[in-house]
Order: C-alpha cells, then structure tokens, then sequence
C-alpha cells in the first residue's frame, strides 16, 4: 500500500475516533496530545484492524506512541 493512502486511511480512523482534523499532525502523540483514553484506544483499534485488514497484538499497540509510530507500523505490515 503506498505511503498516502496509508496515512489517509490511519487519518480516518483517528476522526471516528472523535480525534479533531486539526489535531491530527504526524508528531502528535496519542495520550499526550490527542487525550486518547481506554475507550478511545479500543475504537481506534477496532477501525484500525477493519480498515488496514490486519490484526494488531497488545505488544505492538503498546509501542505505538505517537501518529509517527503507528505510519512506520502500517507501512511495514500492510
């Protein structure tokens, strides 16, 4: 999958996750920035899963900090 139709997709995901357009920036950082809470970490991960087709383990979602973290993931998995 090329590199803008992954970071498209991921921005969807982050706006069902109720994440504003204007806070999504690559740097941002999940809890930090983006005030994800328990909730917000299980819709994200059930879009994410639904759109990329993919399956996430709880090791690997513990290392996605940042909106960075999660583009390097993708284009490495998906």
């Amino acid at each position: 999958m090329e590199d803008k139709k992954i970071r498209r997709n991921l921005y969807r995901v982050l706006r069902k996750t109720g994440v504003q357009k204007s806070d999504i920036q690559p740097t941002a950082f999940y809890q930090r920035d983006l005030r994800f809470d328990s909730v917000d970490w299980k819709i994200f991960t059930f879009y994410l899963e639904g759109i990329f087709n993919i399956s996430i383990r709880d090791e690997e979602l513990v290392r996605q900090s940042s909106v960075n973290d999660t583009l390097r993931y993708l284009k490495n998995t998906a």
